[in-house]
């Protein structure tokens, strides 16, 4: 497979969870990988939506699921899924860690906080 606009393989995941809920001691429901910058940010379900935050703030419009045993990319310029070249390792956050996670900040009545 050639280049594909918006992807950068050389690129590594910026963390193991969403960037900006970690600064703000926030939790998510799935993660999301920028597939240019690496970026990793909280889905669109988890109630801050950093994923798709960051894709409107600096263009980059695709990402790729950072679940483990998940493949796909999204383009939230197309709103199409599909598949993509192998970026960059690890391709998914620890299988230690939990969904919603971080364990310890997700409140009880997490489910009422997601959209």
């Amino acid at each position: 497979m050639g280049e594909v606009e918006g992807i950068d393989t050389s690129v590594a995941p910026s963390g193991t969870g969403c960037v900006e809920c970690d600064a703000a001691g926030g939790w998510w429901v799935h993660l999301r990988r920028c597939a240019l910058c690496g970026h990793v940010g909280c889905c669109d379900s988890s109630p801050a939506q950093h994923a798709s935050r960051h894709a409107a703030d600096t263009g980059h419009p695709v990402v790729q699921s950072f679940e483990p045993g998940e493949s796909w990319f999204w383009n939230y310029a197309t709103d199409q899924a599909f598949q993509g070249p192998e970026l960059a390792a690890p391709q998914h956050h620890p299988l230690e860690q939990t969904i919603p996670g971080p364990a310890d900040r997700v409140p009880q009545d997490w489910q009422k906080h997601i959209h």
